[in-house]
Protein backbone atom coordinates (compact mmCIF):
# COMPACT_ATOMS: atom_id res chain seq x y z
CA UNK A 1 0.00 0.00 0.00
CA UNK A 2 0.93 3.65 -0.91
CA UNK A 3 0.62 6.47 1.19
CA UNK A 4 0.49 9.90 0.33
CA UNK A 5 1.06 12.68 3.09
CA UNK A 6 -0.76 15.46 2.30
CA UNK A 7 -0.10 17.44 4.96
CA UNK A 8 3.50 18.33 3.66
CA UNK A 9 1.70 20.81 0.69
CA UNK A 10 2.41 24.28 0.85
CA UNK A 11 -0.92 26.16 1.60
CA UNK A 12 -2.59 27.56 -1.18
CA UNK A 13 -5.80 29.63 -1.71
CA UNK A 14 -8.76 29.58 -4.48
CA UNK A 15 -7.76 32.09 -7.02
CA UNK A 16 -10.43 33.50 -9.14
CA UNK A 17 -8.17 35.20 -11.35
CA UNK A 18 -6.20 31.91 -12.36
CA UNK A 19 -9.62 29.42 -12.28
CA UNK A 20 -10.17 31.97 -15.14
CA UNK A 21 -7.54 31.67 -16.93
CA UNK A 22 -7.74 27.94 -16.62
CA UNK A 23 -11.27 27.69 -18.01
CA UNK A 24 -9.93 29.89 -21.28
CA UNK A 25 -7.01 27.33 -21.81
CA UNK A 26 -8.80 24.67 -21.49
CA UNK A 27 -11.52 25.66 -23.70
CA UNK A 28 -9.12 27.54 -26.25
CA UNK A 29 -7.35 23.77 -26.74
CA UNK A 30 -8.97 21.87 -29.43
CA UNK A 31 -7.75 18.95 -28.50
CA UNK A 32 -9.50 19.40 -25.06
CA UNK A 33 -12.59 18.02 -26.10
CA UNK A 34 -13.42 15.39 -24.19
CA UNK A 35 -12.26 12.37 -26.45
CA UNK A 36 -8.81 12.30 -25.04
CA UNK A 37 -7.15 12.54 -20.86
CA UNK A 38 -4.19 15.19 -20.41
CA UNK A 39 -2.33 14.31 -17.77
CA UNK A 40 -1.07 17.27 -16.81
CA UNK A 41 2.38 18.04 -14.98
CA UNK A 42 3.13 21.47 -14.80
CA UNK A 43 1.32 25.15 -15.60
CA UNK A 44 3.77 25.28 -18.59
CA UNK A 45 1.79 22.20 -20.05
CA UNK A 46 -1.53 24.40 -19.59
CA UNK A 47 0.02 27.62 -20.86
CA UNK A 48 0.12 29.11 -17.15
CA UNK A 49 3.05 31.41 -16.14
CA UNK A 50 3.24 32.95 -12.70
CA UNK A 51 1.83 30.36 -10.72
CA UNK A 52 3.13 27.51 -8.56
CA UNK A 53 2.64 23.71 -9.95
CA UNK A 54 0.88 23.57 -5.99
CA UNK A 55 -1.40 26.80 -6.91
CA UNK A 56 -1.88 25.61 -10.50
CA UNK A 57 -3.15 21.89 -9.59
CA UNK A 58 -5.66 22.94 -6.39
CA UNK A 59 -7.58 25.22 -8.41
CA UNK A 60 -7.91 23.19 -11.10
CA UNK A 61 -8.98 20.27 -8.79
CA UNK A 62 -11.50 22.66 -7.40
CA UNK A 63 -13.15 23.10 -10.80
CA UNK A 64 -12.70 19.66 -11.42
CA UNK A 65 -15.26 18.92 -7.75
CA UNK A 66 -17.01 21.89 -8.61
CA UNK A 67 -18.42 20.18 -12.20
CA UNK A 68 -16.97 22.98 -14.05
CA UNK A 69 -13.93 20.87 -15.41
CA UNK A 70 -14.60 16.80 -16.69
CA UNK A 71 -11.54 15.80 -15.24
CA UNK A 72 -10.13 13.58 -11.97
CA UNK A 73 -8.36 15.07 -9.18
CA UNK A 74 -4.72 12.89 -8.75
CA UNK A 75 -3.05 12.36 -5.64
CA UNK A 76 0.80 11.95 -5.54
CA UNK A 77 0.45 13.87 -9.12
CA UNK A 78 1.25 17.38 -8.86
CA UNK A 79 -1.28 18.02 -11.34
CA UNK A 80 -4.79 16.69 -12.56
CA UNK A 81 -6.51 14.89 -15.37
CA UNK A 82 -8.33 17.20 -17.66
CA UNK A 83 -10.76 16.36 -20.59
CA UNK A 84 -12.25 19.31 -20.83
CA UNK A 85 -14.91 21.65 -19.76
CA UNK A 86 -18.57 20.27 -18.64
CA UNK A 87 -21.78 22.25 -19.92
CA UNK A 88 -21.63 24.03 -16.18
CA UNK A 89 -18.12 25.02 -17.12
CA UNK A 90 -18.62 26.96 -20.31
CA UNK A 91 -21.57 28.21 -19.24
CA UNK A 92 -19.85 30.46 -16.38
CA UNK A 93 -16.98 31.00 -18.92
CA UNK A 94 -19.23 32.17 -21.26
CA UNK A 95 -20.77 34.74 -18.89
CA UNK A 96 -16.68 36.18 -17.35
CA UNK A 97 -15.07 35.40 -21.02
CA UNK A 98 -15.43 39.04 -22.13
CA UNK A 99 -12.57 40.86 -19.63
CA UNK A 100 -14.58 44.28 -19.23
CA UNK A 101 -17.46 41.84 -17.96
CA UNK A 102 -15.21 40.17 -15.90
CA UNK A 103 -13.55 43.53 -14.51
CA UNK A 104 -17.09 44.59 -13.16
CA UNK A 105 -17.61 41.10 -11.96
CA UNK A 106 -14.34 41.00 -9.66
CA UNK A 107 -15.08 44.46 -8.63
CA UNK A 108 -18.72 43.46 -6.75
CA UNK A 109 -16.85 41.34 -5.02
CA UNK A 110 -13.48 42.59 -4.59
CA UNK A 111 -14.38 44.04 -0.49
CA UNK A 112 -15.24 41.06 0.53
CA UNK A 113 -13.17 38.34 2.30
CA UNK A 114 -14.41 35.41 0.23
CA UNK A 115 -16.98 34.58 -2.41
CA UNK A 116 -17.92 31.34 -3.55
CA UNK A 117 -17.69 30.09 -7.11
CA UNK A 118 -21.11 29.69 -7.44
CA UNK A 119 -21.74 33.68 -6.46
CA UNK A 120 -19.11 34.81 -8.47
CA UNK A 121 -20.80 32.93 -11.28
CA UNK A 122 -24.39 34.38 -10.93
CA UNK A 123 -22.65 38.18 -10.07
CA UNK A 124 -20.86 37.79 -13.78
CA UNK A 125 -24.32 36.33 -14.72
CA UNK A 126 -26.53 39.51 -13.11
CA UNK A 127 -23.33 41.78 -14.95
CA UNK A 128 -23.89 40.30 -18.43
CA UNK A 129 -27.64 40.43 -18.55
CA UNK A 130 -26.79 44.16 -17.45
CA UNK A 131 -24.52 45.15 -20.48
CA UNK A 132 -26.89 43.24 -22.72
CA UNK A 133 -30.01 45.71 -21.05
CA UNK A 134 -31.54 42.52 -20.06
Amino acid sequence: MQVYDLRSRPPVNRNMDLIRDLLLRIESNPEMDGTREFYLNTPEEMGISGYSTEEVAYNLGLLINAGFVDGAVTIGNPMQVVRGLTWEGHEFLDNIKNDDIWAKTKKRFSNLSGVGLRIVAALAEAELKRHMGL
